[in-house]
């Protein structure tokens, strides 16, 4: 290997999405994706577990962002309006990825086990969200509700923004769908 480079963890990630798009995910190999980083076997293994790591490395940060944001809300904001503030400020840090989020999800709908990977992240965002909103003195059953919703809107927005073709902002499709939601259930209850 040559000399020192920084983003090694970068680099790897780079490296990885450009070799499971031109060859698949079942067909890549670590040593592949070190050697096309231009790092060692051993340098992948300190920053991934495996291959699919690389894919799902982020959502410690993920859940971190969502709990935090859930934390430092305003005491007075319904449990809703906090998850949506949440999940859009997600959306925004995730804006700037769009082509990476892209090529992400195509590797992941053409992989069961990376799908059946990524229902489990979700699921996990679902669950953390509904602790912190717990910690907020929102009960049990509405606390899980709107953690799911959370999640369900994340998703919806998500697909919506990879399948699109142009411009697109992730947020707005958020802060849309958060709209639609708080819409047919109010609709909803009046019947």
């Amino acid at each position: 290997m040559g000399r020192w480079e920084p983003d090694a963890r970068g680099r790897l990630e780079r490296a990885a999405m450009e070799l499971f798009v031109e060859r698949g995910f079942e067909q890549t190999t670590v040593t592949e994706i070190a050697a096309r980083a231009g790092l060692t076997q051993r340098t992948f293994f300190r920053h991934y577990a495996d291959k699919r790591e690389v894919l799902f490395g982020g959502a410690q940060i993920l859940e971190e962002s969502l709990v935090n944001s859930i934390a430092g809300a305003s005491d007075s904001a319904a449990p809703i309006d906090v998850v949506a503030a949440a999940v859009v400020a997600v959306g925004a840090v995730m804006q700037e990825r769009r082509e990476y989020s892209r090529q992400r999800q195509a590797v992941i709908d053409a992989n069961p086990e990376l799908q059946e990977r990524e229902l489990i992240k979700l699921a996990s965002l679902a669950s953390a969200m509904a602790v912190a909103l717990r910690k907020r003195g929102v009960s049990d059953r509405a606390a899980s509700l709107t953690a799911e919703a959370g999640i369900a809107v994340l998703k919806v927005a998500f697909t919506q923004w990879v399948c699109q073709n142009g411009p697109a902002d992730l947020p707005h499709l958020m802060r849309a769908s958060f709209g639609e939601l708080k819409a047919v259930t109010a609709a909803s209850a009046k019947t």
